[in-house]
């Protein structure tokens, strides 16, 4: 029997006992980076004679997993990242949710799962955000993270692409995933060991990939540092990615990032970054950074600023680097102009304050989830 191809309805059955409301402001009032989480969660099952149904706004809590799950044993697992902010006049709105769709879809293809289709991925969030509107923060700089991943839920030894799996989307209110003050942070090159390599996973957003990033994390914390640099796996020369982000180098009015070579993450911040630095009239290229062209350009002054960027983190600033060889300040190791008036414009979008020329901002929980005779969502 082939999977059905019409989308499932969102079924709503909401916790009778949600969070006491004065808990969750003094949640909200500092929330952290992903400590603590909303009322409800939505998951949707796909079986390879059914595809995707039995979709459900449920209250948040655990999921039961059998000790052969095949997640366990083989990592079959992707997620997305993405943020609601509340606007100056209360309205919701995601940043370019459509694109976390689509790079599911991508991660979901590479690992030999079921693809979701876009308008189910969007509809799940909406019906999250919707039923737990009220854990959408409203302090500058905080925001309601969204989680939506999806796992094998099949279970065996097997070494085979699973023929089970569930999506599920939690959320999160945050106040950023390096919260205070804008700091730089200082880095270290991992040069011993490689996130990924051509041909593998590394474009797929798959816990496996983070897995691998853990020890030269590990490494940076050792030497002092926030966060690790990764170089490529070929020849450990040119830079890629910095943690879970992505970097950019400022020559002045020009700015840079490393080309995207199917070891790199394509991140929506940075495709975002790209287009509003070329709006504010600077050159911004796709282009190979040398880890040597990294350090003789801050020596001679033409590197003035380099910062990295991510949904979690946003924009943040590089101050300095460091090598098992040699160490180096970008700049006055302080935060750059460029690097501040890209972090505050992407900002301002996304808080509601400025100009959305690009349409980013889809307005969340706005319409009415409830089919009628019945309460559901439909994707």
């Amino acid at each position: 029997m082939p999977p059905r191809m019409t989308l499932p309805v969102i079924e709503l059955k909401p916790d009778s006992r949600p969070i006491p409301a004065e808990q969750r402001e003094e949640v909200l009032a500092s929330p952290g980076f992903g400590h603590h989480f909303t009322d409800h969660m939505v998951t949707i099952t796909w079986t390879e004679d059914a595809g995707w149904h039995f979709a459900r706004l449920v209250p948040y809590g655990p999921l039961p997993i059998d000790p052969a799950n095949l997640t366990l044993h083989y990592s079959q697992t992707v997620f997305e990242g993405l943020k609601v902010f509340r606007g100056p006049d209360g309205n919701l709105g995601a940043f370019r949710p459509e694109e976390n769709a689509r790079r599911f879809q991508a991660s979901a293809r590479r690992m030999a799962m079921p693809e979701l289709p876009e308008k189910t991925f969007l509809a799940a969030c909406e019906a999250l955000v919707a039923q737990d509107r009220a854990w959408v923060p409203s302090r500058p700089g905080h925001s309601l993270y969204l989680r939506p991943f999806m796992f094998a839920t099949e279970s065996g030894l097997g070494v085979r692409a699973a023929r089970e799996f569930l999506f599920v989307v939690i959320a999160s209110p945050t106040d950023g995933y390096f919260a205070g003050e804008v700091r730089p942070v200082s880095v270290w090159v991992a040069e011993e060991y490689v996130r990924a390599a051509p041909g593998g996973t590394g474009a797929a957003k798959t816990g496996a990939n983070y897995a691998a990033s853990l020890m030269g994390q590990a490494q940076a914390a050792a030497q002092g540092c926030d966060q690790v640099v990764w170089l490529d796996a070929l020849e450990r020369r040119w830079v890629e990615e910095m943690g879970a982000m992505n970097l950019f180098f400022v020559y002045g009015e020009r700015i840079v990032t490393p080309e995207l070579t199917g070891s790199l993450l394509p991140g929506i911040t940075r495709a975002s970054l790209l287009t509003l630095a070329r709006d504010l009239g600077y050159k911004a290229e796709e282009a190979r950074v040398s880890l040597q062209d990294w350090r003789r350009d801050s020596a001679d002054g033409s590197l003035t600023e380099v910062f990295a960027c991510g949904t979690a983190a946003g924009v943040v600033p590089v101050g300095s680097v460091k090598t098992a060889l040699a160490q180096w300040t970008v700049g006055d190791g302080r935060p750059g102009e460029v690097t501040m008036r890209l972090r505050e414009t992407l900002r301002q979008i996304q808080s509601g304050a400025a100009a959305d020329p690009h349409g980013w901002m889809r307005e969340m929980a706005g319409a009415d989830h409830t089919a009628p005779g019945r309460q559901a969502a439909r994707s």
